[in-house]
């Protein structure tokens, strides 16, 4: 049996960091264990690739959604990445770190050492920013390269007026000192190629001796001694491959994401008992809140016609089409090197006047009816909104004991009555923005939902029929104080009750956060490699 210092579950946004991190002690040996292959997939690369890993099982997951009240009844995708970099490298590379409360709010919970002041030099340590931004809030030296978008469509321009005339600011860096206003996305693409966490982490570790990545392999259960952790099973090549074990000397790491983690855990025997027994599990470990406190943020959309102007969406067929490939083929630009969103608004339902608690987006693009990620041929455009911090929680379960069948994923979007107001006062202003004075000579008619929804019980029905994910679960393994009954990890994202186990990844947010989540998942695990060597925290960086 071999045996490794470290075993981290899964090469994602968590993983690959962590690899990185952990590996540069020469003297400890890391294996990281992918179920997915390496990221040869070449859309993975290039940026507008999305659209095709959307639906592709070699590189995803391709989970979908139990059906649910709020979603009409439908099944909605819950794609998730399946290779190296995990969800990284098949994202639509924004890069939002959330507000400064969010972490604020860790630290208020009981979680030590997880406020804005404590996570900031990490975010900092991360990141090679290129573009404007205050040297307080942003790093310049680090190995993810963040960029602004350089294509600036009229209809962006336009969208972004409407939106300063309505009293939302023009905000040069929403990762900055406020997030509030509007401005163009930061994404983590540079020369036209995506930057996953893979690419700026992993691979440059890959080099290391002493860290050996294995890709393809299933990880089917955690390996135990009593309470310690000792190592994990896995089989290659399927549910009836080859079975191998592997030995930790200090601790397994799960950073399988907020869908994974607490499967892993559940038919390993650590869970809620209730929900073990249903399944014949063992229970080695009770833990109340493995698989609780799911969170997503949940985002219908308004689209409209468009005249008198280009979108995408004519730009995705014909010789156009294949304009564009060569642009990027030669010049690493055009619309194959653009993000799915290239505006991001952040503004307030009504419901609060604290901080910004709704999230918009736009697109000069507009999709199919009912398919995520299929453009329309006729000129469309797009606003999405959400509720930043949604109350509403969900689950997730293990299918069965078999590891190889996929987790019950129970969203329960919009349960709480807040979570549904909130949303109210997104839709508003999302259509207040739309129908905009400078978007004016642009803007045929509203296809979606149309002008006939205009009550707020009709516009929530139009949410339920064509609301969809955002791709942002969190809080299934959950961090918190001991005297928190569903808390899963503590504030080192220590399994509690046993040792050589820790969560790494999404999974353990215990709130969410107003933000797309691949930063902070890659901040999070930086700062775990630091707690898992005991090293010393970099000076907290206190801002008024």
């Amino acid at each position: 049996m071999e045996t490794f210092d470290y075993i981290i579950v899964g090469a994602g946004s968590a993983g690959s960091v962590l690899a990185n991190r952990l590996s540069e002690d020469q003297g400890c040996r890391v294996a990281v264990l992918e179920a997915g292959p390496t990221d040869w997939h070449p859309y993975i690369h290039i940026p507008a690739g999305f659209i095709k890993t959307f639906y592709d099982k070699r590189v995803n997951w391709l989970y979908d959604m139990e059906p649910s009240t709020w979603t009409g009844g439908r099944r909605i995708l819950a794609p998730r990445g399946k290779t190296l970099g995990g969800s990284s490298s098949i994202n639509g590379h924004v890069y939002n770190r959330g507000q400064r409360g969010d972490f604020d709010t860790w630290a208020q919970y009981g979680n030590r050492g997880w406020g804005y002041a404590d996570v900031l030099p990490y975010f900092k340590r991360l990141e090679r920013r290129i573009g404007d931004g205050d040297d307080t809030y942003r790093g310049r030296d680090g190995a993810l390269t963040v960029t602004d978008i350089d294509y600036h469509h009229p209809l962006c321009e336009a969208f972004i007026q409407g939106c300063v005339e309505a009293g939302i600011p023009r905000n040069p860096d929403y990762n900055g000192r406020i997030q509030e206003g509007v401005s163009y996305a930061q994404r983590t693409i540079y020369k036209g190629r995506r930057m996953s966490a893979a690419r700026a982490f992993l691979h440059p570790a890959m080099k290391r001796p002493n860290l050996d990545v294995r890709t393809g392999v299933h990880v089917t259960s955690i390996d135990f001694d009593g309470r310690r952790a000792t190592g994990i099973s896995y089989r290659k090549g399927g549910r009836n491959g080859a079975r191998h074990t592997l030995k930790a000397s200090r601790e397994v790491i799960l950073c399988g994401g907020s869908y994974n983690s607490p499967q892993l855990l559940q038919i390993s025997g650590i869970g809620p008992p209730e929900v073990l027994g249903s399944l014949g599990i063992q229970v080695r470990h009770a833990l109340a809140g493995v698989g609780e406190n799911l969170k997503d943020h949940y985002a219908p959309r308004f689209a409209a016609r468009v005249k008198n102007i280009e979108t995408i969406n004519e730009r995705t067929r014909g010789l156009k089409l294949a304009t564009e490939v060569a642009k990027w083929a030669f010049q690493r630009k055009g619309i194959l090197a653009l993000s799915p969103t290239l505006v991001y608004a952040f503004w307030h339902s009504g419901e609060t006047a604290e901080s910004s608690d709704v999230q918009l987006t736009f697109t000069p693009a507009s999709y199919m009816e009912g398919v995520q990620g299929q453009l329309e041929r006729e000129p469309g455009m797009t606003v999405a909104s959400w509720q930043q911090r949604p109350e509403s929680r969900g689950t997730v379960r293990a299918r069965s004991a078999d590891p190889f069948d996929a987790p019950i994923i129970n969203p329960n979007y919009l349960a709480e009555e807040i979570d549904r107001r909130v949303l109210l006062g997104a839709m508003k202003l999302a259509r207040r923005l739309l129908q905009s004075r400078p978007l004016a000579p642009y803007f045929e008619r509203e296809d979606f939902p149309g002008p006939s929804v205009q009550s707020d019980d009709e516009l929530l029905g139009a949410a339920k029929e064509r609301g969809t994910t955002t791709f942002h679960p969190a809080g299934t393994c959950r961090m918190g104080p001991a005297n928190d009954p569903l808390a899963v990890v503590d504030d080192q994202l220590r399994v509690r009750g046993l040792e050589g186990l820790r969560v790494v990844d999404a999974s353990i947010m215990p709130t969410m956060l107003s933000a797309n989540l691949n930063a902070a998942t890659m901040m999070l695990a930086d700062k775990a490699s630091d707690l898992i060597r005991g090293k010393t925290a970099p000076e907290a960086i206190v801002v008024a």
